[in-house]
């Protein structure tokens, strides 16, 4: 195995770099929902209150962000699963320990994700559109 070469640690690291790139993919998307959804909320001149509907899109972006920072994904974390191949190349944790601990983290993961979203709603609930 090369040095630069990405593996499974338990609740750490549990997809490999086309994985990586797929929740990249889902964050860059999220944004541009997000970026789409502030523009109209500027043009129509919507309320304060409405502009809580960003959350979902922002959602997106910080599910795909935080994933793709943190080299973990949350689904795979609950599902006790890896994968550092191609997509249907998905294992399975073999240690109750090291499942518990991809549990933990995707759990983190999912709080940090939340939070995040949470924090730019409230931003962009707030701006002067």
């Amino acid at each position: 195995m090369s040095s630069g070469e990405i593996k499974y640690i338990p609740g750490q690291c549990n997809i490999g770099k086309s994985e990586i790139r797929k929740r990249q993919t889902v964050a860059v998307f999220g944004l541009f929902l997000s970026t789409a959804s502030i523009l109209s909320f500027s043009h129509l001149h919507t309320s304060h209150l409405s502009r809580i509907s960003i959350f979902l899109p922002l959602l997106v972006f910080s599910v795909g962000f935080v994933q793709s920072r943190r080299r973990f994904c949350l689904a795979f974390g609950f599902m006790g699963t890896f994968n550092f191949g191609r997509s249907r190349d998905i294992a399975r944790v073999a240690s109750p320990e090291d499942r518990a601990r991809d549990r933990k983290t995707a759990l983190s993961i999912l709080f940090q994700a939340v939070g995040l979203a949470a924090l730019l709603t409230a931003i962009v609930v707030a701006l002067p559109l």
